[in-house]
């Protein structure tokens, strides 16, 4: 095998193009707008990296023998293959090897934490491989140069699918399913297709033009979008079981956890996906009435959760012009390195700073809120006090409160982004009569079905509230199910 390299130079017959890259080379990671630019608008953050630069990142990976990439990713990407064809700048061939086990690589080149790379055999002692830039510029190059072409199906099984949410989940396994010959009617409760990827994620984390363009090569493909379909409200289940094959719930686990504290019903406290939903709607150019709109403007912010959908909620309130803006977290702050009982390959549990973190806000750990005090029905300051952790003898940790550690913030907006309880158990699943886990999902067996013969289900509404990745990777396993189930076998993958 024969390529030209960035340095110059054509390497024969080697299993990685510079087996001596990762040695010579240093990670290198696309740099991000200024925080004074970008806070003054919802366009992502990234910039680019140079195609010679990006290409030396790929000649990083470094011919491990066991890449454990392949564990850390839940889609079993061939991530070896495609790093050594960007090095040789055989990029129609990276593509290809991408595709196989992806189908929508510039949503996970965006939005995925990439546990490849907490599984990189150069992580143990160096900086991983960027193998995340690196797929987002493969799958970004394949668009631009016309090879990501919509791929309707040669031959038509006469069978059809109804796909239930169009989160990544649904929409991965309509493609699959589509591909493989059967009618998809993707149904999505919303306005408009996506789920969390179009009313969840904000503009700066993923534009929805990029959305867009892959909704319009599915479409292309021959999957059929029906929005403002609220199974279980507008469409019964019983429509659907007798008007299709089979019927794949794709839902999502949109139940979000509360807060049971005195002042909860204070005016000012909303979910996160009450609020992050309409400013994605104005990005979008829906008019929303300012009655309607919550806006972080002028007002001192509370964030009560650490995770993503806090840290979204806190780039949302930077670009809305908040006066001040508190993250609280009830856990204590992740070590900086491994600790001991986080060995590689098992993904780092470390402190992470987002973009958002890096735009400003205090973020603060081992807080327990206690109550919301204000006047008028209009929450005015949070009450909370210190946590402290401690072994509780059976190899866990219990935690306590602090004695005298109470403290007060002000507060006028107080976002509640402690993450979710799983899908909504009335209507759509109640109709069903699918069976439930004691974790509240719906329960389903190897290939996706659920206790109803013919009605399967996949993603966070199956799986719980989990990553982009392991959506489409559920999606892909169910859409082979469901293929399995119509056709009594399936070539998909």
């Amino acid at each position: 095998m024969r390529g030209e390299s960035p340095c110059g130079k054509s390497c024969w017959g080697c299993n990685v193009g510079k087996p001596t890259g990762f040695l010579e080379i240093e990670r290198e990671m696309p740099p991000r707008r200024s925080v004074e630019e970008r806070v003054r608008d919802y366009q992502e953050i990234y910039l680019t990296l140079p195609e010679n630069t990006l290409r030396a990142q790929g000649a990083r990976c470094m011919d491990c023998g066991v890449p454990f990439c392949h564990q850390g990713c839940p889609l079993r990407n061939i991530i070896p293959d495609w790093n050594d064809l960007v090095y040789r700048n055989r990029w129609r061939e990276a593509l290809d090897r991408l595709l196989a086990t992806n189908d929508f690589p510039e949503f996970t080149g965006r939005l995925c934490p990439a546990p490849c790379e907490g599984s990189c055999v150069l992580g143990i002692n160096a900086k991983p491989v960027t193998i995340k830039q690196i797929e987002l510029v493969i799958i970004e190059r394949g668009f631009r140069e016309g090879w990501v072409r919509p791929e309707p199906p040669l031959v038509r099984t006469g069978k059809s699918v109804a796909v239930v949410g169009s989160g990544p989940a649904g929409l991965a396994a309509a493609q699959q399913l589509n591909r493989a010959g059967h009618w998809v009617t993707v149904f999505e409760r919303a306005d408009r297709i996506g789920g969390l990827m179009r009313y969840g994620i904000p503009e700066f984390k993923l534009e929805k033009h990029i959305l867009d363009r892959r909704l319009r090569l599915m479409t292309a493909e021959g999957v059929t979008f029906r929005t403002r379909a609220n199974v279980g409200e507008d469409i019964s289940a019983e429509t659907l079981q007798r008007s299709f094959d089979a019927v794949l719930l794709a839902g999502g686990a949109t139940l979000p956890r509360d807060l049971h504290v005195p002042g909860r019903d204070f005016d000012g406290i909303h979910f996160a996906m009450e609020y992050l939903p309409l400013q994605n709607r104005r990005c979008l150019g829906d008019l929303i009435p300012d009655e309607r709109f919550i806006s972080a403007r002028g007002r001192r912010v509370v964030i009560i959760g650490g995770g993503d959908t806090g840290a979204d909620c806190l780039g949302t309130a930077h670009r809305q012009g908040a006066v001040s803006v508190h993250q609280l977290e009830l856990l204590p702050a992740p070590p900086q390195e491994r600790a001991p009982n986080n060995p590689w390959p098992l993904w780092p549990n470390i402190f992470r700073s987002s973009s958002a973190h890096e735009e400003g806000g205090t973020r603060d750990f081992c807080v327990s809120t206690k109550r919301f005090s204000g006047t008028n029905g209009t929450v005015e300051r949070l009450h909370a006090i210190r946590m402290e952790f401690e072994p509780d003898g059976k190899g866990g940790q219990r935690m306590r409160e602090i004695p005298r550690s109470e403290f007060e913030i002000p507060a006028d907006l107080v976002l509640l982004a402690m993450g979710f309880l799983g899908p909504e158990r009335n209507g759509m699943l109640s109709q069903f009569g699918v069976s439930m886990t004691t974790r509240g999902n719906v329960a389903v067996n190897d290939d996706k079905m659920t206790s109803v013969p013919g009605v399967f289900a996949a993603g966070d509404m199956a799986r719980g509230q989990s990553l982009i990745v392991w959506a489409i990777t559920e999606g892909r396993q169910a859409a082979r199910g469901v293929d399995r189930f119509l056709m009594g076998t399936t070539n998909l993958r």
